[in-house]
């Protein structure tokens, strides 16, 4: 897929949880305390079903 320019160009990193994760351990905290969540940079190929907040500077 193609990222917008100015999206790609503030691009810091993507905070990414599996699905199946987040609905099995009850949501964003749980998984990150269960080290479920992970930072991933911008080589980072999407997999289908992963939930994430995307971080970058405007």
């Amino acid at each position: 897929g193609v990222i917008h320019t100015d999206f790609e160009r503030g691009f810091i990193r993507a905070f990414t949880i599996a699905y199946d994760d987040y609905v099995t351990l009850g949501g964003e905290v749980p998984a990150k305390e269960a080290g479920k969540a992970r930072d991933e940079g911008k080589e980072y190929v999407v997999n289908d079903g992963d939930v994430i907040h995307f971080r970058f500077n405007t």
